[in-house]
């Protein structure tokens, strides 16, 4: 598709992000991090078991712990009671012939047991119990490395952490472990017309929503990402402002700046400093989405409409940081849903409407627009809670017609 203000043809999104995803790898450095420190940090290095999970054999239930040749199945059996094996305190004496042990959840069995049953299923006799004929036989018992044998993989390298990932590496002593370093973003806004929360709006001023909304994005614990303030619509300011970020972060993002205007200065200055690898997508909202390099770190320069900040975010820059952070790819998930309501939309461009996902008692999702679709209007995005995903050559959508849909904050 052309732009109807440049000869230049418009990529396509899903190109423009391929072009954008193939030119970035994986940071380099690791840094060691305990446990409680780990949680959302990519791994940098496999871990393996230290021991085995379990690494003793224990109960599954509160019961009796007996040995199955004591059974005969035929008729119930009287077992006299040794002792006990509570967690953390086992039974220290010897199982023999007809008898058994009290046992409790995640207690020591003891060698000569292989079953344990329920305790509703014994029946107390002094100082013995008696078991019924049909009691299962080699149940409830946790056998050495049923969950993971020593050696076994616990995490990979590139894994994204999780609590589960936190619970499974602590079960097998793991204290700390190396993860993959922060990925250094720098980010600012830029245009004569933003005013700072807090301070009075001149005429013709706005508050500038961008730095909060991609400091939002950007809050990751993969991510160190420094707030550089408010840039005017001055060449030499951006030129100034790109060079001094460029040698210490990763990553610059600016908002504003992208378009076509007589202040649109990015892609001039991003030529000069460095260099352009796109300029302008066939995506609404995010047309005017600028990628390139400036020494040793790579630049998005996002439009300056606070809705088209978050799609392009979304859609384009997230999967690069994901891939630099080294969780490899990423991908937004999507699902279908019936859309309840007519959509407009016209042919050429990819687009990602706000939407409100819901879902029926029998497990259906449905979704309606969450308002205005205009790029500059936050409201109907902080209303929704997903896009609704058109394609390029999608006409619009009638009432009860299935739509894709991604749901925010959720990738695969």
């Amino acid at each position: 598709m052309a732009d109807p203000c440049s000869l230049e043809p418009m990529l396509s999104a899903e190109a423009a992000l391929d072009r954008i995803v193939s030119a970035v790898q994986p940071v380099s450095g690791a840094e060691r991090a305990t446990l409680k420190q780990a949680l959302g940090r990519v791994a940098a290095e496999p871990v393996r078991a230290p021991l085995p999970i379990p690494h003793y054999r224990n109960a599954a239930v509160d019961g009796y712990a007996f040995r199955s040749a004591d059974l005969d199945g035929l008729r119930p059996v009287r077992l006299r009671v040794a002792g006990a094996s509570w967690a953390g305190k086992p039974f220290q004496g010897r199982l023999n012939r007809g008898e058994c042990i009290r046992i409790f959840t995640g207690a020591v069995v003891p060698d000569q047991a292989d079953s344990v049953v329920m305790q509703e299923f014994a029946a107390a006799d002094g100082d013995a119990i008696v078991l019924p004929a049909d009691v299962e036989l080699r149940r409830f018992v946790r056998e050495i490395g049923e969950d993971l044998r020593q050696g076994d993989l616990l995490c990979g390298e590139g894994k994204r952490l999780t609590a589960a990932d936190l619970g499974l590496l602590a079960s097998a002593g793991v204290y700390d472990m190396a993860v993959k370093r922060p990925v250094n973003i720098a980010f600012f806004s830029t245009g004569d017309e933003l005013t700072g929360i807090g301070q009075a709006l001149s005429a013709g001023g706005i508050y500038d929503s961008n730095r909060y909304l991609l400091g939002g994005l950007l809050t990751d614990p993969c991510y160190r990402a420094a707030d550089l303030g408010v840039i005017g619509d001055n060449r030499a300011q951006l030129e100034a402002a790109l060079s001094r970020a460029a040698p210490d972060h990763d990553v610059i993002i600016t908002t504003g700046g992208a378009s076509v205007g007589e202040a649109d200065f990015i892609a001039e200055v991003l030529g000069r400093l460095g260099e352009i690898h796109l300029w302008k997508i066939a995506m609404k909202p995010g047309k005017p989405l600028a990628f390139g390099k400036i020494g040793k770190a790579f630049f998005f320069g996002l439009p300056g409409n606070p809705v088209a900040v978050a799609v392009t975010f979304r859609q384009m820059v997230e999967p690069a940081l994901k891939r630099l952070a080294g969780q490899g790819s990423a991908h937004p998930l999507r699902i279908r849903a019936i859309c309840t309501v007519p959509l407009k939309k016209e042919p050429g461009r990819l687009e990602f409407q706000r939407g409100v996902l819901t879902q029926n008692a029998q497990g259906e999702f449905f979704v309606a627009a969450g308002g205005d679709q205009e790029s500059h209007l936050l409201g109907a995005m902080a209303r929704s809670n997903c896009y609704i995903v058109l394609p390029a050559d999608c006409g619009g959508v009638r009432a009860n017609e299935a739509v894709w849909v991604e749901p925010f904050g959720v990738s695969l």
